[in-house]
């Protein structure tokens, strides 16, 4: 079991397993928000955090929600708004700490144009 928190603690998740990879996505949200995101599905992911911790954001065709912590402001994970049974949640890698990833690749995804990864 892995654990990512943001800067403050309020919030916690807990995976798994290490990710097999990261997406860099360079779209208009993530490029702002500075995210690496690590994938799974959404029965793997544990988000703790007290009633009232976290806030969401959803934007253009509202399928997603970007959660983060209401003190600290760091972006945790995206899920989805109305998740269906094979739904997957990407967490914000950024919130681990390094030794616990170990050595990863990092995978560039074309958010901005083509949805296309690049490397």
């Amino acid at each position: 079991m892995l654990t990512a928190t943001c800067h403050c603690g309020a919030v916690r998740i807990e995976i798994p397993r290490r990710p097999r990879s990261l997406t860099n996505c360079n779209c208009s949200i993530c490029r702002r928000y500075g995210t690496l995101w690590a994938y799974y599905p959404a029965a793997q992911v544990r988000v703790v955090s007290a009633p009232g911790s976290t806030s969401a954001y959803a934007w253009g065709d509202k399928r997603l929600r970007f959660v983060r912590c209401s003190t600290c402001g760091c972006i945790t994970h995206w899920e989805r708004i109305h998740p269906t049974a094979d739904s997957r949640v990407g967490v914000n890698a950024r919130n681990f700490e390094s030794s616990a990833l170990g050595p990863v690749r990092i995978r560039l995804l074309d958010g901005a144009s083509t949805w296309k990864y690049v490397d």
